[in-house]
């Protein structure tokens, strides 16, 4: 996708209309038009990048640095019992728009979202041969 193509993008440059909650010159808050919950809120750098690991570790920094206040601000405006700070990467991990963003998801005991976690054992020697091959990959 190039950047030309990009909704978030187009957000940043003021092309597309977004209800804002913080903004910086590194980093733009809004809310989510599809929330999970109310206060779902989207954190982005302004420059584009794709995934995570795309993104250069100074201004992931300042991009983290932002998400902690933000999320403060959002869980207690709504007043909930904690959040969930999530990043997709990729289509199958649920990534939608091709920029790299944090959702912010106020959350309340009981509210049903992500109620099942999907975690299993691994086999007897399996996490060992896991751990060496991403080690091999850092």
């Amino acid at each position: 996708m190039s950047v030309d193509d990009c909704v978030f993008c187009k957000m940043v440059a003021g092309q597309i209309p977004v209800t804002k909650i913080y903004e910086d010159e590194v980093v733009l808050a809004f809310l989510d038009i599809g929330p999970i919950s109310d206060g779902h809120t989207l954190v982005i750098p302004k420059q584009h990048f794709e995934r995570l690991h795309d993104c250069p570790g100074e201004l992931l920094g300042q991009v983290g640095l932002c998400l902690g206040k933000i999320a403060k601000a959002v869980s207690a405006a709504m007043n909930s019992d904690g959040y969930n700070v999530l990043c997709n990467n990729g289509r199958a991990a649920g990534q939608l728009v091709e920029h790299l963003h944090f959702h912010i998801i106020p959350r309340n005991a009981g509210d049903g979202v992500f109620d099942r976690w999907p975690a299993y054992k691994y086999q007897a020697g399996k996490i060992e041969a896991i751990a060496a091959k991403i080690r091999e990959n850092l």
